[in-house]
């Protein structure tokens, strides 16, 4: 009986024994099918809503020779701050602007004190979070230390397929989804991750390393709410969102980049940001790129406790120094040597610095921001126009004349020189003495600009033809009707500017005393050449702009004296 009872025992536990079995296997067999209906439930990738051509990752063995080895910067003792973006960070594979297109990576260095710490930018155009991460991200974190600084600013590309093509896009959110792809191209097979898991792993490994991630949001698009909108569309329900939610929970500083930028935009009007970006909406101009560098820097002073704050240079005072009078505006005036020149004794003279004779100095304030030998573009190219443009407050007053050195070569000798007319063309020119390269708009472009800058400022721009020239052809006095004066008469109307025909009213006076009492006596308006006036051809000029206004609705023509 005993041998009996265990042998059924025996049975009773084998029985058990495959009853478990199965459970097991069934319950396996049901979380493989869980499995496969996770990944059915994946979501489906963003539509690219970019729709641009950039940088591909067939070019990442010319990016990888254009760029610094990880690391290669740093100074004894110093840290690094690198940089891992996409084309809004570096364009191009040389990321250098050859394609009229900047990365604001670009111009971040200038910023900090290279003696303390250098900035390498590794971003490349074309990539998503999850191709950075598979294909740059091992060779960059190798040069990454204890005491570094990694910026990480990535989603433009995270859309389109998951298993074709570009294969970049990344699970749109920060879950812990995943989808195995076969890319269709190659035949390899690749686990996809949520774009919020790449992030994460950014952070991790950079944590790993001792250094210090700092997460940014997307840099905005050329694009707005609807056609007649002055709002910038977000990505805040987006990717800013999803780094916003990483950022948090890591415990790693935030900076919403997407956010301050728009918030530029916004104030600039929408076609002053049109020249912001080149050839698309999402590529910067190094117009645009500059911005949205000075819109991180101001993200990294405004994040508490950010110690990478420290290694900033100390924020200048760019705007132009003025002695303002309480509640009276200023009248500034730009230019080249006709405007400003040496300004003394028996030398050469611009108007602007007679012009004060023709106003009501007790009211109004005259500054002088000329600069002899500048174009309209070079005005812009050294950082002239900033310091007027940071100065500028509303009510104030700009005039504008240039004209004289915007002709002759663009790129070699003096480079000063725009594209001929007044429309909106652009072309890339490599400069000789530089090897850098640049974008170059028409004569016409560069003086709206300005218009557009002082309007957003609540200011008044007034453009003036350039003075006349002691150049005479049987009686008749050279005009720039067919050229200049005709483009700068466009730009102003375009923009929305008051008009003054300087060349018209100077060399109407000029031509009527040359055929009245001479040549010689017009000689004594001008010093040295035919083109640079004496003091009295200076006056000349001034108390023609004060006729001139008077002709027009501007506000100015309150504060001339009677």
């Amino acid at each position: 009986m005993a041998m009996i009872g265990r042998k059924n025992k025996q049975k009773k536990e084998n029985r058990m024994k495959i009853n478990k079995w199965w459970v097991v296997g069934i319950c396996l067999a049901l979380l493989g099918e869980a499995g496969v209906w996770a990944q059915d439930k994946v979501p489906a990738p963003m539509r690219d809503v970019n729709q641009v051509v950039d940088n591909t990752l067939d070019s990442l063995n010319k990016a990888r020779m254009a760029r610094p080895v990880p690391g290669s910067t740093r100074k004894a003792g110093c840290p690094v701050l690198f940089l891992v973006g996409n084309s809004t960070m570096r364009t191009g594979t040389l990321g250098n602007g050859n394609n009229g297109q900047w990365g604001w990576g670009y111009f971040l260095h200038e910023y900090f004190d290279e003696s303390r710490i250098t900035v390498e930018n590794h971003a490349l155009g074309g990539t998503s979070s999850r191709t950075f991460y598979n294909r740059l991200w091992p060779d960059v974190l190798k040069g990454i230390r204890r005491g570094d600084w990694v910026i990480i600013e990535l989603g433009h590309n995270d859309n389109g397929p998951y298993d074709s093509g570009r294969a970049r896009a990344s699970i749109p959110g920060i879950g812990k989804d995943s989808l195995v792809v076969t890319i269709k191209e190659t035949g390899v097979k690749e686990t996809v991750y949520t774009y919020g898991e790449y992030m994460r792993r950014f952070i991790r490994d950079v944590k790993a390393r001792g250094a210090h991630p700092i997460l940014m949001s997307l840099t905005p698009r050329n694009a707005w709410d609807d056609a007649d909108s002055t709002v910038i569309t977000r990505v805040n329900r987006t990717f800013g969102l999803w780094a916003r939610q990483v950022a948090r929970k890591e415990h790693v500083p935030f900076i919403d980049l997407n956010e301050i930028t728009a918030r530029k935009f916004e104030r600039f009007g929408k076609e002053k940001v049109k020249y912001m970006f080149y050839l698309d909406r999402i590529h910067t101009s190094a117009f645009g790129a500059r911005v949205n560098a000075e819109s991180a820097v101001e993200g990294i002073r405004g994040c508490k406790r950010l110690k990478l704050a420290g290694y900033l240079k100390p924020q200048a005072d760019k705007a132009a120094r003025v002695a303002r009078k309480k509640g009276c505006p200023v009248v500034f005036t730009i230019g080249d040597s006709t405007v400003r020149n040496a300004d003394e004794g028996d030398s050469m003279w611009g108007w602007g610095s007679v012009l004060a004779e023709q106003l009501d100095t007790a009211r109004v304030t005259v500054v002088n921001c000329a600069m002899p030998g500048r174009s309209a573009r070079t005005y812009l190219d050294e950082g002239r126009w900033d310091s007027v443009y940071h100065a500028l407050q509303p009510g104030d007053f700009v005039l504008i004349q240039f004209g004289h050195n915007d002709a002759g070569p663009i790129n070699t000798g003096k480079a000063r020189a725009e594209l001929r007319g007044a429309g909106d063309e652009s072309r890339v020119f490599r400069m000789e003495k530089t090897g850098q390269y640049q974008v170059v708009y028409t004569f016409g472009w560069y003086l709206r600009k300005f218009i557009m800058d002082v309007r957003e400022k609540g200011a008044y721009p007034i453009v003036l033809s350039h003075t006349p020239r002691n150049k005479f052809d049987n009686g008749k006095i050279e005009r720039n009707t067919g050229s200049f004066g005709a483009w700068t008469r466009d730009a102003a109307e375009r923009a929305g500017a008051w008009y003054v025909d300087l060349n018209k009213i100077s060399g109407d006076k000029l031509e009527k005393m040359a055929n009245e009492q001479g040549l010689r006596l017009v000689g004594e308006y001008f010093k040295n050449d035919h083109t640079h006036t004496s003091l009295k051809g200076a006056r000349l000029n001034a108390q023609s702009i004060a006729e001139g206004l008077r002709m027009t609705d501007c506000p100015l023509k309150d504060y001339l004296r009677d």
